[in-house]
């Protein structure tokens, strides 16, 4: 029982780091790009990902080793959702990612990325689209923590 909380915890302290980083993403991005700015975004980037990566980790071991097994959620309508929001968020990052990335050989000449208006606009539609998936994401957690939308099995 104390390895399951222990577990859960992990996967929401990992949840929340996600979310976090959205929100620096978001806010590093209203402003003017400069070398620690474009720096913190990549840094901030690399966070996230290790979140997501530790979510997707935790959260399997939490379906098949700590909670009501893979019959459960397979047959939990928001839990499905929860698994397609997630995807989505994932692939909506990918451009961000990339483009963070692509900053490297200027920030390594300590100059600011080259990032039009428009460019940046775009970055931060995305994390705005992200951080209201996620929010859904939230809810559908909700729902299936209740069981609301469990269609038999």
């Amino acid at each position: 029982m104390l390895l399951s909380a222990l577990v859960a915890f992990a996967h929401h302290l990992a949840a929340f780091a996600l979310a976090a980083t959205l929100v620096v993403e978001l806010v590093t991005l209203r402003g003017e790009l400069t070398v620690a700015s474009a720096r913190r975004l990549l840094n901030v980037d690399r966070i996230y990902g290790i979140a997501a990566m530790a979510i997707i980790v935790i959260g399997i071991a939490r379906v098949v080793w700590f909670e009501k097994g893979t019959g459960y959620y397979l047959h939990s309508a928001p839990f499905i959702a929860k698994m397609i929001l997630f995807a989505a968020i994932g692939l909506l990052s990918i451009q961000p990612t990339l483009t963070f990335l692509s900053w490297r050989k200027a920030l390594a000449e300590n100059r600011a990325p080259a990032v039009s208006a428009d460019a940046q606009r775009k970055l931060r539609s995305i994390v705005h689209i992200e951080l209201a998936l996620l929010a859904v994401l939230i809810l559908c957690a909700a729902l299936m923590a209740k069981g609301v939308g469990f269609f038999g099995g």
